[in-house]
């Protein structure tokens, strides 16, 4: 039997969490990996790991050119890009009041446009293959929000937008989209990933709880991001991969939940909707 060619991943914000256990277990794979950060030293364990099969690669996904660069080097170095892991971003806390202008394009620079940047880069090496995946790590906030991530949730509901109009777009060419909708996992982004902005006293009673959820987890989140790798391998080698993943039973519950207060309100104002019609259509 022959064995199966190792596929080439790259990875944004591969120095940490989510992005460092997916190098990982792309690594127990025998896979090639293309490892990002903005600073390319904070990657150094990880490419002793496997310095054959490792490349550490600058990409601040907020710099014009990064992104194309390390596509090329994933390129030249193992000849062929198979995933593209977007894990690159950061949260924000605090009610929309308190969320400066400064501060919202911020996050939507990273989270959003910094993503799509790296889409575009890979997309022509991706269909040139006809073949790959393109893997977004969205969140459990990219698909219903809660009081004090209002900046968070939007940078994520958009990303979930262009994804899905993606995954049409770039089907025909053999390229999978896979959404990835997390929970709480024990990464740094209720740590150092968090943005906390200046409160005011008005919005105690609705956004003090979600302060104090997001410090008090940290560190004892139920979700293991190893396993979170696995589970997303998981789902892009199934013959059907879903264009949304859930992970953690927190996440599936939540979504559900959503999604069953969003058909009852579907329903109880269906008639309301279907009345607008114009009266000659």
């Amino acid at each position: 039997m022959t064995a199966l060619a190792p596929k080439t991943w790259l990875i944004t914000g591969a120095a940490s969490g989510f992005g460092r256990a997916f190098a990982e277990h792309a690594l127990s794979l025998g896979d090639n990996v293309v490892a990002t950060a903005r600073s390319v030293s904070r990657l150094d364990a990880l490419v002793d790991l496997a310095p054959d099969r490792v490349l550490a690669a600058k990409l601040d996904v907020d710099q014009a050119g990064d992104a194309e660069a390390a596509v090329d080097a994933a390129v030249a170095r193992f000849g062929r890009l198979d995933i593209l892991v977007n894990n690159a971003g950061y949260g924000v806390v605090g009610a929309l009041e308190e969320t400066p202008d400064a501060e919202l394009r911020a996050i939507m620079d990273t989270n959003f446009f910094g993503a799509l940047a790296v889409i575009r880069a890979a997309l022509p090496v991706l269909r040139a293959q006809r073949s790959g995946a393109i893997v977004n790590i969205s969140s459990l906030g990219g698909q219903l929000s809660f009081a004090g991530f209002s900046a968070y949730s939007a940078s994520k509901f958009a990303l979930e937008g262009a994804s899905e109009a993606l995954a049409q777009e770039v089907a025909p060419f053999g390229i999978k989209v896979l959404i990835v909708e997390p929970g709480q996992f024990r990464t740094d982004l209720a740590g150092g990933g968090m943005r906390h902005m200046p409160i005011l006293p008005a919005y105690d009673d609705t956004v003090g709880p979600t302060r104090a959820f997001a410090h008090d987890m940290h560190g004892t989140q139920p979700g293991d991001p190893r396993k979170a790798a696995a589970a997303i391998v998981t789902a892009l080698e199934a013959e059907k991969t879903p264009l949304r993943l859930q992970l953690g039973a927190d996440a599936v519950e939540a979504v559900r939940g959503h999604a069953e207060a969003l058909l009852a309100d579907l329903a109880a104002w269906e008639a309301v909707a279907n009345a607008t019609r114009h009266d000659d259509a």
